[in-house]
């Protein structure tokens, strides 16, 4: 595990804490990209951002050899997008799996906590671009008919930010 500058992670985990659901992307064993969603169990104190997820997967064998990733945290009504850059660990510790137990798992691994499917991933991240639009739906639609009449750029209160970890 690496530690990261609080402050980033501070910025980070409030971009994402809402956005339960990102699409997870790896590597398979050819290079190829792929992508599935997942749900995010949390954010570490040191950015780690935890799943679950089963030996049986090929997310889980994959990412023993590419540990390269990435996740895509989209929240449309909001106008929020993410995409974080990491290192996918895998971690089996039994004790750390009955910590973070919930409903959820429940859900997936009816055995339970010691089913010895169940594990989970820590994604370390590297970095974080961010695109945020902090108008109402109204004030973008309207901008955005203006830049089409007028040939200009929309005028919006928007950010676009990397986060380096």
């Amino acid at each position: 595990m690496s530690t990261h500058d609080s402050d980033k992670v501070a910025a980070l985990t409030s971009k994402i804490a809402d956005v339960r659901f990102p699409m997870f992307t790896w590597q398979d064993e050819h290079g190829h990209l792929l992508s599935q969603p997942m749900t995010k169990e949390e954010v570490d104190k040191d950015g780690g951002i935890w799943f679950f997820t089963s030996t049986l997967t090929g997310l889980w064998n994959c990412i023993a050899h590419r540990p390269l990733v990435n996740l895509a945290f989209a929240e449309p009504k909001d106008s929020l997008y993410v995409s974080i850059s990491g290192t996918a660990e895998r971690v089996v510790d039994r004790e750390l799996i009955r910590s973070k137990w919930n409903a959820g798992a429940q859900a997936w691994f009816p055995a339970g906590p010691d089913d010895e499917h169940a594990v989970l991933v820590r994604v370390d991240p590297h970095s974080a671009e961010y695109w945020d639009n902090h108008d109402s739906k109204m004030v973008q639609l309207f901008a955005m008919a203006k830049a089409a009449i007028t040939g200009q750029k929309p005028d919006l209160d928007s950010e676009h930010t990397t986060i380096k970890l």
